[in-house]
């Protein structure tokens, strides 16, 4: 059977980790030190997220390398957007022609706003580029682990790249769909999860669920809106990586961005929920890329300038709310050298 390195023990990298070797593949997990990698051993996943959960006998986990990555077929990439760029670093010396690269990170790099497989492609040999891929869609951990079923997107630029790395990551209980819109599903992945944390907000202060339907949509406008100026497609924010991702993820209570959301209407600060989390949320930083894309754009996005000012400004997140819920009324659509309908629009009178 293929062999498969995963670089990240976070929730989700020891999730995937369990599932594919569940399937059968041998999976080598990556831990950044040998106490990390006997520690697991011995606990096993041992996360308040994965609870009961044990690693398989076809997962091992070491802290060397260059064992991790000794003649995989594919190396997923599964740490926080902002150490994707060192992570890959590391990685990129043991890249060969035929190891896909998938990155299952959902972010956007602070500083560059640039995607996950934008800073790998930076990093590595161009002869590896096609060998990219994006893993993205509504995939909380512990349904996963649990074998609840789920499905999920894996795009490439190159539709047949995309098909091998479908082959390999398909899993019982685990559905993977292909697309090629490597920026479409990216941005799906990421920018949700500021809408997770405002439909939180939307929670944590009890306004319901016909507001919380109303900031989810105008949300998915506005960050499909971004994604055309970025060069999506409009169509890929209506799949798995994009509404998909936003219902799994504003609806859960196992979401983290929508427990920051939650906790900020607490009045607590955001240094203390995150310093209590053991996992990160990723639309923390997420929400400073965006809002410096949108800037660079001139393109208007309300509704990630309030959660920026909620999350760094120290604004109150019902004053917040209560702004993007009574805003001026315009066309559904209308918004700052917003096009993302310009596509539809035009065929129409054709």
């Amino acid at each position: 059977m293929p062999k498969i390195a995963i670089i990240g023990t976070t929730t989700w990298g020891k999730t995937l980790g369990v599932v594919l070797a569940h399937k059968g593949l041998q999976v080598r997990l990556w831990a950044r030190t040998e106490r990390e990698a006997t520690e697991l051993r011995k606990a096993g996943p041992n996360s308040a997220l994965l609870p009961g959960v044990t690693f398989p006998p076809q997962l091992s986990i070491t802290s060397l390398l260059g064992e991790a990555l000794a003649e995989v077929k594919a190396v997923i990439l599964v740490v926080p957007s902002q150490t994707m760029r060192h992570n890959i670093r590391l990685v990129q010396g043991y890249l060969n022609g035929s190891m896909l690269v998938v990155s299952a990170a959902k972010g956007l790099e602070i500083g560059s706003g640039k995607r996950m497989s934008q800073v790998i492609a930076e990093e590595i040999d161009p002869r590896f580029w096609s060998n990219i891929c994006v893993l993205s869609g509504p995939n909380l951990s512990r349904e996963i682990i649990h074998g609840l079923p789920a499905a999920t997107v894996v795009a490439a630029e190159n539709e047949a790249v995309a098909r091998v790395a479908q082959k390999l990551l398909t899993a019982p209980n685990f559905c993977v769909y292909t697309n090629t819109d490597v920026i479409g599903v990216e941005l799906g992945g990421a920018l949700k999860n500021i809408i997770a944390l405002g439909a939180g907000m939307v929670d944590g202060l009890g306004y319901g669920d016909n507001a919380k339907a109303a900031f989810i949509t105008r949300g998915m406008t506005e960050i499909a809106a971004l994604g055309v100026a970025l060069g999506a497609n409009p169509l890929t924010f209506a799949g798995l990586a994009g509404v998909g991702d936003v219902i799994a993820t504003c609806a859960s209570p196992l979401s983290r961005n929508h427990y920051v959301g939650v906790e900020l209407t607490k009045g607590r600060s955001l240094r203390e929920i995150i310093d209590s989390m053991t996992s990160v949320a990723e639309g923390v930083s997420t929400t400073i890329a965006a809002r410096n894309l949108a800037q660079q754009l001139g393109l208007g996005m309300p509704i990630t300038e309030k959660i920026y000012q909620v999350l760094f400004e120290g604004a109150d997140p019902r004053q917040a709310m209560v702004a993007i819920m009574a805003g001026e009324a315009k066309h559904e659509l209308a918004g700052q050298k917003w096009e993302l309908f310009s596509f539809f629009k035009h065929r129409g009178h054709s």
